[in-house]
């Protein structure tokens, strides 16, 4: 599947800004993301995404089924897990549970390894008011670790539709042009805010390392 023009655009801008970051930075300081990356050799793979023609492998982000208590992810403005699952089941027929971000709210999902070959991250998402001309959507950023030690967030994607739960398309991880793990990865985490409406999100998958 293509990305749309809005999400070319934004990646471009995000891989400019990451580069003018890494240009800047002269040593390495071990930070918040790094401390908290879980094992990057642990991650099972899938085509998740195969019945919307996408032969990518992804990785399930941890907790971004929202089917326990959402351990890891940080939520405000009123994101909380909710009843009711994507409607293709591509977790599992006993999922029951998604996140519902009300507008303006917000949730930051767990750190994850991505590597260095263009990874991307895709999800199911359903907006829940507002009409169909309405300019709502959910915007993912993506919260990385720069040389420093610092971290930073640059918007990566937004994902928007009417009221049925639809995959989005595939966003560009920009962020994995810091390499601050063994093997060339960098840990790499999520935000997604409601902007404009209410809507639910559902089974977050990362692709890791991008198309072989």
């Amino acid at each position: 599947m293509f990305l749309s023009r809005r999400c070319l655009r934004t990646a471009a801008a995000a891989v400019t800004a990451v580069v003018a970051l890494a240009a800047g930075a002269t040593t390495a300081h071990a930070g918040l993301l790094v401390a908290s990356a879980p094992d990057c050799e642990a991650q099972s793979l899938s085509r998740t995404f195969l019945p919307w023609w996408d032969i990518a492998n992804y990785t399930a982000l941890s907790g971004g089924d929202f089917e326990g208590a959402g351990d890891g992810w940080s939520m405000t403005g009123g994101a909380a897990i909710a009843d009711g699952n994507e409607s293709y089941d591509v977790g599992g027929s006993d999922d029951a549970h998604s996140l519902s971000l009300p507008a303006g709210a917000s949730a930051t999902s767990p750190a994850i390894c991505v590597g260095l070959s263009h990874p991307t991250i895709r999800f199911f998402n359903k907006r829940r008011s507002g009409g169909w001309l309405s300019p709502a959507s959910v915007r993912v950023d993506v919260l990385f670790e720069t040389a420093t030690g610092d971290v930073a967030s640059l918007p990566i994607g937004f994902a928007g539709n009417g009221g049925s739960w639809q995959p989005t398309s595939p966003m560009l991880v920009v962020a994995n042009l810091l390499p601050l793990l063994p093997g060339e990865r960098t840990p790499v985490a999520f935000n997604f805010t409601a902007q404009g409406a209410d809507f639910s999100v559902d089974d977050v998958w990362v692709d890791p390392y991008g198309r072989k």
